[in-house]
């Protein structure tokens, strides 16, 4: 049996009463992250840039079609998810499954084909689910190989998530899942570039990957026919883009017991998810420089050591000239030198490009590939003038960053209250995800119809 036949299996048989009380408690956390940093978002560029696309593409429906979140117009369920997603992904605060931003493809384009009438919100939390497994499971086995090789994880497994949660939020049977996962893996694939480059197509990436996993999905619901091998094929998607072979048994084996929904983590900051244990570090080295009555400008060096994974991640060395947050935000001795001088990052601090204290502490700072150093943790190291050196090692696991709902709750805020945002929006919107299926989907569209510039 192919995998995507028993991917489709699984998927099949999610249901609210036989997910574990803790996976569902999961989704309802990655629901509030989703749309609270997508509220936090209003006043970033990017979603204007993809609202203009999807309209030119898809035009303004007076009646039916799904919401342009913050804006208030509507054009079809493709063009929202478009949208929405590069809302959703403005401050690049969307939750990380592994490698890959499962959520910031998902959430915004289950809640277009809700509104839409595509199902109700009772099926909200078993698609997410299931788009964050299939997603997931992928994910985990392969992305050491292709992020290596400059495939962006969110688009290589985040349309076959986005796909499953499709399918599943249309009841589709078994061999029409089978069929859109198929299709998903076949139209699979972007690269990191643009983190490269600090430039802005991965902004953009998320909402393609979404459009991509819905017409997989359509197209299985009209009767494609898809590959039954497309994942574990010999031209199948894990040979052609991680250049090993597909352990169908091991990976079917992890499924409804190892939930990748679980291993999901949110951003405290700002910036990509490996530059923050060294956010969290820095802040650390800093209130111990403050301790000592000593100023940030007093270092001479610092050493950051980091595993090879993070450190050879597009972008993750650049020192600039930077003209864009898509730099800043990747950027290791960026974020460091930032948060050394100034603190915790924010919105303001990660737009400042042409600070000369941060370019200069830039130029002092070395980045170190160490395999002894596990993934999402770094040792940093200072040596400053007149002082004994100072080192911090700041040792963290995927449980430091997978956040329970009342702690995702204080990050919405905390991310809000750089705009102002009013308590009422998030009192609204934490009763919608604390029980989404006894709330209609305009109770969450309210919620980003109180944002600043939204049409009424």
């Amino acid at each position: 049996m192919g995998l995507s036949r028993i991917i489709a299996r699984f998927i099949e048989q999610i249901e609210p009463d036989n997910l574990p009380a803790e996976v569902v408690e999961k989704a309802k956390a990655c629901l509030l992250n989703g749309y609270g940093i997508g509220m936090g978002c209003h006043n970033t560029p990017y979603a204007p840039v993809a609202r203009q696309a999807a309209v030119a593409m898809n035009g303004i429906w007076d009646n039916n079609g799904a919401t342009l979140l913050g804006d208030g117009r509507r054009t079809s369920v493709a063009g929202a998810a478009l949208a929405n997603s590069a809302l959703f992904h403005g401050r690049a605060q969307e939750d990380t499954c592994g490698a890959a931003h499962l959520g910031a493809i998902m959430i915004p384009l289950l809640t277009a084909m809700i509104e839409a009438g595509h199902d109700s919100t009772a099926d909200l939390i078993p698609a997410l689910v299931a788009g964050y497994e299939a997603g997931g499971l992928l994910e985990q086995g392969y992305a050491q190989y292709t992020t290596p090789a400059g495939l962006r994880s969110s688009t290589v497994y985040g349309t076959i998530a986005a796909a499953a949660a499709s399918a599943r939020l249309l009841r589709l049977p078994v061999d029409r899942i089978e069929a859109a996962l198929s299709n998903a893996a076949s139209f699979s694939g972007g690269l990191l570039q643009s983190f490269a480059d600090g430039t802005d197509e991965w902004r953009y990436q998320v909402g393609v990957v979404g459009q991509t996993g819905y017409t997989a999905t359509q197209l299985a619901r009209a009767g494609s026919v898809a590959a039954p091998h497309a994942f574990e094929g010999r031209a199948g998607l894990v040979r052609a883009l991680a250049r090993v072979d597909c352990d169908v048994d091991a990976l079917a084996a992890r499924l409804g017991k190892e939930w990748s929904i679980l291993r999901v983590t949110f951003k405290p900051y700002p910036v990509c998810a490996f530059n923050q244990t060294p956010v969290i570090a820095a802040l650390a080295l800093r209130q111990t420089l403050l301790d000592k009555g000593l100023e940030s400008d007093s270092v001479q060096k610092v050493s950051v050591s980091m595993n090879p994974y993070e450190t050879g991640y597009a972008g993750m060395d650049a020192r600039g000239p930077f003209n864009s947050i898509s730099g800043t935000l990747m950027s290791i001795p960026f974020c460091i030198a930032n948060t050394l001088l100034y603190g915790e990052p924010d919105m303001h601090r990660m737009t400042s490009y042409d600070d000369p204290a941060v370019a200069a502490l830039m130029e002092r700072i070395d980045l170190l590939s160490d395999e002894s150093v596990d993934k999402l943790c770094c040792v940093i190291g200072l040596k400053i003038n007149g002082q004994p050196d100072l080192e911090h090692r700041q040792m963290m696991t995927v449980n430091d960053y997978a956040y329970n709902r009342q702690q995702v709750a204080s990050l919405i805020r905390r991310v809000g209250s750089e705009t102002s945002l009013p308590e009422a929006l998030y009192q609204k919107l934490e009763a919608f995800v604390d029980a989404p299926d006894q709330h209609p989907i305009s109770d969450l569209l309210a919620c980003f119809g109180g944002l600043p510039g939204a049409r009424r």
